[in-house]
């Protein structure tokens, strides 16, 4: 998951928010461009004092030009001024403290901090200019180190005890901040707190570097025109070409994707996969094992039994003994779901190979879209000549906008980090007021991060008695334009742009009064909520048709019975995408219960096997490649099972007033988008409901027997 998010989150662990595809692997518009900026390296110098966001008179809400050195020169400026703050703060005699001159000022130093260098650590993974990327990934570094070392220091947390909050919205904040700081180790001895911290700087490391890695992947399998026998001309098309005339294909997930759906050589589709779950397998298996071990520390000098107890502490879960009876209620029904959809592969594969007698692992995806072709009688090429990007965003806007009460305002003289960037306006239809600003960067290139998420780069609060407009992005790997044709989606492509549309919107649309209380800024196991209710738009009827348009004729809509049986086809494999999400789950939770050393390979090989009920491709160190471990979701990937029991209830209500119903999205725009961490998730869920969640809608979702009763959140 890709979110950079608000400094007491990183430090907990926190750093992205994305969409997983439920398969094997993590899955955007054309037209409207602004003007391209300078060519990566050229830009001109910046001054020395420049503020890490637009320069006056600009459009652009943040600064997103530098030049190589500036970077690590604001990062260590904004280190130095956050320092000096918070010196200033310990340095207020005891008599003199108040809740503003500690808690409040606290708050207020952190997010000038964030407003300073989330930026740059974003460049890290999105900048095309490898040395200005490479100063952004530093930045994190460093960043990092610094949110670890103020968390440690005594004298801050010493300063803010014992002050008393006024009104709930200062409770709240001062519970949550000294909570993190408690968790931080501030109520250990000096000597076990320094030891804490030693293993947080070196955790801190090894999750950037994991990143990083992934995002400078540049793996590329060379294959002949006949390895590549299936695929659409046009994607042939699109591929580079060796000296020899092979074709040079990448593992960035368009041309993955390509070459799994349609590829009709076994051997092609298995050396893809193969390739896929081995980026970086070496030297991230090793990161991701050296910090499951220095988690394991941190928790027992925390006094916790495993890293998932500490994790889910403060969450809507509470401790790994709840997410585990979770998980468990879905294993056996998911199981025999994936039993079922299996044998109707195997038939799948024996109408192309009489003699087969077993599904591989790189047979899936490929059987899967053979499938829906025979059940369903549609290509996927056939629905995406339906779906162009710049249609889809538009249609998305023109959705969403009325039930949520925005409207959306390309901003066109502006010049971002890469050329294909856009910039929009959220603004408020009720009184024209700009309430965030959202970028969009939608397609892959050579170090971008891989896969699809929403980046925070300006926090939503309270600022000098106005609320300051939130910042985010969000980033996706969709098909580039090729000749004459724009970018073409899928429909599995619009559910991943209308997820993280949704976790923008959560962030976009944000009241709460403080930065650390504000956006997704939730517990974890809440925060995939309004992503996953958003995503579920994409799959109904109305909607489809509506954002759809022929890109050689947009008044030709999706037709209704091609539509329908796009829809329809979406339960032929759910078993299998959910029963993969619960083996993740487990995974997660398996290395982060564990004590002593992880062979996190054995551990995903043998869940892949029990819950999708074949071998994995042999060899393969597929942990290496799920950022989610490594960005924020360790202990925490069950989040997004848990979070799609509240976002089904909250489709339960828009569906019986109307996906339109304004009064319903008003409801939603107040009592889940804009309170934040204001109040907890369950709060916020009977505020809208008028009741508690249950998990029942989930069973109905995925076409499986009720298990014993489970209350969401209990």
């Amino acid at each position: 998951m890709a979110l950079k998010m608000h400094w007491i989150v990183l430090v907990v662990g926190l750093a992205v928010i994305a969409i997983i595809t439920l398969a094997m692997s993590f899955p955007g518009p054309g037209g409207m461009h602004p003007p391209p900026p300078p060519s990566p390296g050229s830009q001109p110098p910046s001054s020395p004092d420049a503020p890490p966001h637009g320069p006056p008179g600009s459009p652009e809400p943040v600064r997103t030009m530098y030049a190589p050195g500036d970077i690590p020169r604001l990062t260590d400026q904004a280190i130095r001024d956050a320092n000096a703050s918070l010196n200033a703060i310990t340095a207020v005699p005891p008599g003199e403290r108040t809740f503003d001159n500690t808690v409040l000022k606290f708050d207020s130093v952190m997010t000038a901090f964030a407003d300073a260098t989330d930026i740059l650590g974003f460049m890290g993974d999105v900048h095309p200019d490898p040395v200005i990327s490479a100063e952004g990934a530093d930045s994190k570094e460093k960043t990092g180190m610094f949110l670890v070392g103020t968390l440690a220091r005594r004298d801050l947390y010493e300063a803010m005890s014992g002050q008393t909050p006024r009104n709930a919205d200062e409770k709240r904040l001062y519970d949550l901040t000294m909570r993190d700081f408690r968790k931080n180790g501030l109520e250990l001895p000096d000597d076990r707190l320094a030891k804490v911290r030693g293993l947080r700087e070196n955790l801190t490391l090894l999750e950037v570097r994991f990143s990083t890695n992934l995002n400078n992947d540049d793996t590329t399998l060379v294959f002949s025109r006949e390895d590549l026998t299936g695929l659409p001309e046009e994607r042939i098309g699109s591929f580079k070409r060796a000296d020899n005339g092979s074709y040079l294909v990448t593992t960035q997930y368009p041309d993955y994707l390509t070459v799994m759906q349609y590829a009709t050589k076994s051997d092609t589709r298995k050396r893809m996969l193969s390739a896929y779950v081995n980026r970086q397998a070496d030297e991230n298996t090793r990161l991701l094992e050296e910090a499951i071990l220095l988690r394991q520390q941190i928790a027992h000098e925390l006094g916790y039994s495993s890293w998932a107890d500490y994790q889910t502490d403060g969450r809507m879960a509470e401790n790994a003994s709840t997410v585990l009876s979770f998980l468990d209620r879905l294993k056996a029904p998911l199981q025999e779901k994936t039993r079922q959809e299996l044998a109707g592969l195997l038939e799948v594969k024996k109408g192309i190979d009489a003699g087969a007698t077993s599904v591989d692992a790189w047979d899936l995806t490929y059987l899967t879209e053979l499938q829906k072709r025979r059940e369903y009688a549609y290509d996927e090429e056939e629905v995406r000549a339906y779906l162009p990007l710049d249609g889809v965003v538009e249609g998305m806007f023109r959705e969403f906008g009325p039930v949520l009460g925005v409207r959306f305002e390309e901003v066109r003289d502006t010049r971002a980090w890469a050329p294909d960037v856009r910039l929009f306006r959220v603004i408020n239809t009720s009184d024209a007021h700009t309430e965030a600003y959202l970028y969009m960067d939608l397609f892959p290139r050579d170090g971008k991060y891989g896969h699809m998420a929403m980046f925070n780069l300006v926090p939503g609060r309270v600022e000098h008695g106005s609320y300051h407009a939130p910042v985010s992005a969000i980033v996706a790997n969709f098909r580039k334009p090729s000749g004459t044709t724009p970018s073409l989606l899928s429909p599995d492509d619009v559910e991943g742009l209308f997820h993280e549309f949704g976790h923008a919107m959560h962030e976009s649309l944000t009241k709460a009064p403080y930065t650390s209380l504000s956006g997704t800024r939730v517990e974890l196991d809440f925060v995939e909520t309004p992503s996953q209710t958003f995503e579920e738009w994409a799959w109904n009827a109305s909607v489809l048709a509506s954002v759809s348009g022929r890109y050689t004729n947009p008044s030709e809509k999706l037709p209704a019975d091609l539509r329908d049986r796009v829809i329809l086809s979406r339960t032929i494999d759910v078993g299998r995408t959910y029963a993969r999400q619960l083996a993740l789950g487990y995974e997660d939770m398996v290395f982060h219960t564990s004590d002593g050393p992880v062979d996190t390979t054995a551990v995903s090989d043998r869940l892949y096997r029990e819950m999708v009920g074949i071998p994995p491709v042999p060899d393969g160190h597929e942990p290496a490649t799920i950022g989610h471990f490594m960005g924020g979701y360790d202990a925490g990937y069950y989040g997004y099972l848990w979070s799609k029991v509240y976002a089904l209830n909250i489709l339960d209500r828009f569906e019986r007033d109307g996906l339109g119903n304004a009064t319903t999205g008003a409801d939603y725009r107040r009592f889940i988008l804009e309170p934040g961490n204001s109040r907890d998730g369950n709060t916020l869920m009977r505020a809208f409901l008028g009741k508690d969640p249950g998990i029942d809608p989930l069973y109905s979702f995925l076409k499986i027997t009720p298990g014993e009763g489970f209350q969401a959140g209990s």
